[in-house]
């Protein structure tokens, strides 16, 4: 039972296999005769004799070691197995996929900023993506001295670099540095080419990397909102009555159900309904210097409408004799609209008002203060 004991078949295989994992190492074991070798896709596994590289193996499928494996080995070619005896050796298995981490900045990064002497503090997230590309580079450096490699331990080194190329980018690609996201591919693709170099020492390959956000401090990043809807909007004054309108729209400006919530609402309202009531009122002002047509306008006779400075009938005005109403002032002895004056030495009448000089022009409707041409619109009145 001993020898048949010790003869056991044994699988040589990634053992509780973990996603997250990037190589992660079978050791200390000896492979016997008849022992298998299984690769699962998306891995690839390493011989490994006292650290050196034995062979590689990459298609997935279950082998033989002893006739499959062993003869393709560098040092161990020409391996025979005991009854008692087996072979030392370690596997190294491989994740072959591409992974994809999301990366944070640890702390601020200050950056200069015109009007901030102390720089700017900003925050950035995104995701990087990474791969390994170098097997001899990773089992030199890493491989030869951990069990395994995970995700976590990539992003540590990635986070370690990160701020300082960050800086590097931004003074070189950021355009508006109150709108990084702008520039936020150039300043991606920089990064992604540094990292690569950095990354490549440990054998691993960044094959992407992106920006999602620029965080700023949250009293910045209102200004930054603001100015982004003034400019829309390109009025303060109607900026002003659409935030106020939203406000009162969502409930914000009430404080719950409170009496001095809802007046703050009333006297808001009052005061929009109070600056569109005088544009409006402009509006009609500048509409009403113009004669419309049916519509009496100050300093334009209209048909049917007495206007000031001109005689209408049946309307008295003053200064202007009107059919059936008696003047004021008018000399005695001289008839009223509608009476004849009595012809005198056999001669006619003269014209009514012949000579004299109105209170008003008929042109324009100014007083005329006794002139015989108008000093406001020149009309001759005589």
């Amino acid at each position: 039972m001993g020898i048949l004991s010790n003869q056991l078949l044994n699988v040589v295989e990634w053992e509780d296999y973990d996603d997250n994992l990037i190589f992660w190492k079978w050791t200390n074991r000896e492979i016997k005769k008849g022992s298998k070798l299984i690769i699962r896709p998306g891995q690839d596994a390493i011989f490994l004799n006292q650290g050196k590289v034995e062979g590689v193996f990459k298609d997935e499928g279950e082998y033989d070691i002893e006739s499959q494996i062993i003869p393709f080995l560098s040092t161990l070619k020409g391996f025979k197995f005991g009854f008692n005896s087996g072979m030392r050796a370690e596997v190294l298995f491989i994740n072959t996929r591409e992974f994809t981490i999301k990366w944070g900045t640890k702390g601020p990064i200050m950056l200069q900023a015109p009007g901030l002497p102390g720089g700017m503090p900003v925050r950035a997230n995104g995701t990087a993506n990474v791969k390994v590309s170098d097997y001899m580079t990773l089992i030199d450096k890493v491989a030869g001295i951990k069990q395994s490699y995970s995700i976590e331990d990539i992003k540590i080194r990635i986070i370690t670099v990160l701020d300082q190329l960050l800086m590097k980018w931004i003074s070189k690609e950021g355009k508006d540095m109150f709108n990084l996201q702008a520039s936020s591919f150039d300043i991606s693709k920089g990064i992604q080419e540094d990292l690569d170099m950095e990354m490549s020492k440990d054998g691993i390959s960044v094959t992407g990397f992106s920006i999602n956000n620029f965080n700023y401090p949250e009293e910045i990043q209102k200004k930054i909102t603001q100015a982004a809807a003034q400019s829309m909007v390109g009025d303060v004054g109607k900026y002003t009555q659409m935030t106020m309108v939203d406000a009162m729209a969502d409930g914000k400006m009430s404080g719950g159900n409170s009496t001095m919530g809802s007046m703050a609402e009333m006297m808001m309202g009052a005061s929009i309904a109070g600056q569109m009531m005088n544009g409006m009122g402009m509006g009609m002002g500048m509409g009403m210097g113009m004669p419309q047509q049916g519509y009496p306008q100050q300093g334009y006779p209209q048909q049917g409408y007495p206007q000031q400075g001109y005689p209408q009938q049946g309307y008295s005005q003053q200064g202007y004799p009107q059919q059936g109403y008696p003047q004021q002032g008018a000399p005695q002895g001289y008839p009223q609209q509608g009476q004849q004056m009595p012809p005198q030495g056999g001669q006619p009448a003269p014209a009514e008002g012949a000579g004299e000089v109105p209170k008003f022009c008929p042109q324009c409707g100014q007083p005329t203060n006794g002139a015989k041409f108008c000093g406001n619109c020149g009309a001759k009145l005589v």
